[in-house]
């Protein structure tokens, strides 16, 4: 039996002195303005801001979504965000995972298939089918594990947003991840379907150890991290423990 395992490693990621801004149309519009954030391994801390404040912005530099136009991108104090493609590919595709708020589930295929498909990129289509069984457990346990074991071949259209939820953040563990990054993850949900979400997440980096950044505009969610990184008009207001 397959145990789900998150890395050992310990990573440290910090963004420093980060400045991004972007066009429109003939006109510069600053985003974020000389942020300096750092975050330990094993940390669970929200970004909080209003719209526009940056917060999205500096999640997906810290994930190498995005470039700064100045300032660096540090991992374990190396420097990351000027790396050629093809190695932040692999750190995207190792180090870090994605949740959404739109949960970014392919219609066509069954839940337990969306969750496979991180590992058919990774490893290639005949190294994954040669190790399929294998994978396939994988996927189960995990699914289990957000709640889902139940569900494996329905469609996203048969599940509800709370379940799409989970499985995107299922999706995002299989190449298990030292960082998971999640952009207002609750966001798109009701209250109590939204808690549900975060219990899962303090569960995952209070059982596993995982590193997670969480992007959100509630304050009240916000408190359930660890340590809040509050953003005004692109730069950090303050940084405060969690209640």
């Amino acid at each position: 039996m397959h145990t789900l395992r998150m890395p050992q490693s310990k990573t440290h990621l910090s963004a420093v002195a980060i400045d991004k801004a972007y066009l429109k149309g003939a006109h510069r519009i600053p985003v974020l303005r000389g942020v300096d954030v750092s975050v330990a391994a094993g940390e669970f801390i929200s970004i909080v801001g209003q719209s526009g404040s940056g917060k999205s912005t500096l999640m997906h530099l810290l994930g190498l979504l995005d470039a700064p136009d100045m300032g660096e991108v540090r991992l374990n104090g190396d420097r990351i965000d000027n790396l050629p493609a093809r190695v932040r590919d692999d750190l995207r595709n190792n180090v870090f995972g994605f949740v959404f708020q739109f949960y970014h589930l392919l219609p066509e295929l069954t839940l337990v298939e969306n969750v496979l498909a991180p590992l058919m990129i990774r490893h290639g289509v005949f190294s994954y089918w040669g190790k399929k069984n294998a994978f396939l457990e994988q996927a189960q346990e995990i699914l289990d594990r957000v709640g889902l074991g139940h569900r494996l071949h329905h469609r996203p259209s048969e599940l509800s947003g709370g379940e799409m939820q989970r499985a995107a953040i299922a999706r995002a563990l299989m190449n298990q991840p030292e960082v998971l990054l999640a952009d207002e993850p609750t966001g798109n949900l009701d209250s109590h379907t939204g808690g549900e979400i975060l219990d899962l997440l303090c569960s995952l980096n209070e059982d596993e150890g995982l590193t997670i950044i969480m992007v959100t505009h509630d304050d009240y969610i916000a408190q359930q991290s660890q340590r809040i990184v509050r953003l005004t008009e692109g730069r950090i207001q303050e940084l405060e423990e969690a209640a």
